[in-house]
């Protein structure tokens, strides 16, 4: 099961920062370990569901609820399964996002060719599965397209910013990626003067964002 990283650990600060209602009903999507669901729970959310698609996860995730004596209710499923439980006063996730050149692929953390195999349905449902009021937080990499998710949540009648980001060092995958990493960055560069000085250093950190995305109490 791959360990909670600096990711994970910035979604649960900014999850604090972000005055959830008291008695909320919460997803974690893509739960992972369940450390956002625990946060969560714990921060006093009345409800608390966490999915994921891989078994492993939900048996990780229920193990740490329950190791914690956390009511969290933990099942495998995607969005097919949030929108029947829908709507939530708050939806974190922290979904796969790296980058996958060719055939690489670990549904851990691969997400197609931009990273965005996960992002965009995320994207397009998040306005639907909240409450009216109700916000979501997602994180992702700046390899992902920290614009191009802000502008699908918006497309979609949210209010997306983001309120949170951390530059951090390359782990193992991301190293082994740099490469492919840089030309993604050229080829989301407009400036000719930026594709020079990228061609010209090597990268070895990303600057992890977490973004905020509201529903409007009234629409129109």
């Amino acid at each position: 099961m791959y360990r909670p990283q600096e990711d994970s650990w910035l979604l649960a600060q900014a999850y604090g920062s972000a005055g959830p209602p008291p008695g909320a009903k919460v997803l974690d999507f893509c739960t992972g370990t369940g450390i956002l669901a625990v946060t969560a729970a714990r921060a006093g959310a009345e409800s608390v569901t966490a999915l994921d698609i891989a078994p492993r996860a939900v048996f990780t995730a229920r193990l740490n609820a329950w190791s914690r004596r956390l009511p969290i209710r933990v099942l495998r499923g995607g969005l097919g399964v949030a929108h029947r439980l829908a709507p939530f006063d708050v939806i974190v996730s922290n979904p796969p996002y790296v980058p996958a050149p060719g055939g690489a692929y670990d549904p851990r953390w691969d997400a197609g060719p931009n990273g965005r195999s996960v992002v965009d349905p995320l994207c397009r449902e998040i306005p639907k599965l909240l409450r009216p009021g109700g916000f979501a937080l997602v994180v992702h990499s700046e390899f992902t397209g920290v614009d191009t998710t802000l502008e699908m949540l918006r497309a979609g009648g949210a209010k997306a910013t983001v309120v949170a980001r951390e530059r951090i060092p390359f782990g193992p995958v991301m190293r082994s990626r740099t490469e492919y990493l840089k030309q993604l960055r050229n080829d989301s560069a407009a400036d000719a003067s930026v594709l020079t000085v990228e061609n010209e250093t090597e990268i070895e950190t990303e600057e992890v964002v977490v973004i905020r995305a509201d529903r409007p109490e009234h629409t129109g």
